[in-house]
């Protein structure tokens, strides 16, 4: 799929684990580096990293990457769907050929996420008759989903720590990926011990 756009949600506080999630590393890069790297290994047309608490120190990790565009968001305490608001509105900015295609979304604490997974979300899109896919996440949808630009702007009604995923199980024909390994998302520390178990986060120190 080309013309897609990207968002990568970086603004969280990781108030449960009490160190930011998106420095912890994984081979030595930081779990935001990574996530940046592999959404700009999908060639999107645009790539937005939504900072928000510790925003100098996550927006020094991706800084070495070209193309990207870091926008704060200053309501990040007020959980995911403010992030995706504050996407939502930089891309309504946009007055580009790609403003009725795809947005693929993704996170940083997904520590097992890899290419593979985010290649296999746009070409689902790709043949989905609503042309959004979504990961599986036991009875309900979550990210990474790929979305198409109208249901994103959807993202201004939502509100706490709600994403996208009551929108799309709305749908007819989401295409959906199952990969249980993305079920692990770092909020604690018993998190952390089982991401670096099964080798996906470095061990401390």
């Amino acid at each position: 799929m080309t013309g897609h756009a990207a968002i990568v949600l970086a603004a969280g506080g990781s108030r449960r684990l009490g160190r930011p999630k998106q420095l912890l590393t994984r081979g030595g890069e930081t779990l935001v580096h990574r996530m940046v790297r592999l959404a700009l290994e999908t060639a999107p047309s645009r790539l937005v990293v939504v900072t928000g608490a510790h925003a100098m120190s996550v927006e020094g990790a991706i800084a070495g990457l070209a193309g990207v565009e870091c926008v704060r968001n200053p309501q990040w305490n007020e959980g995911m769907a403010s992030s995706l608001r504050r996407a939502a509105q930089v891309l309504a900015e946009a007055r580009s050929a790609e403003a009725n295609g795809h947005v693929l979304i993704l996170a940083c604490d997904q520590p097992a996420l890899e290419a593979h997974h985010l290649q296999a979300l746009l070409q689902g899109a790709a043949r989905s008759p609503d042309a959004c896919v979504a990961t599986v996440h036991g009875e309900r949808l979550g990210i990474p989903v790929v979305v198409t630009r109208s249901l994103l702007a959807s993202a201004r009604n939502l509100g706490g720590d709600r994403g996208l995923g009551g929108r799309l199980t709305a749908l007819r024909s989401v295409w959906r990926l199952h990969a249980p390994e993305l079920a692990l998302d770092i909020d604690t520390t018993q998190d952390v011990a089982q991401a670096v178990q099964n080798g996906w986060l470095d061990p401390a120190g």
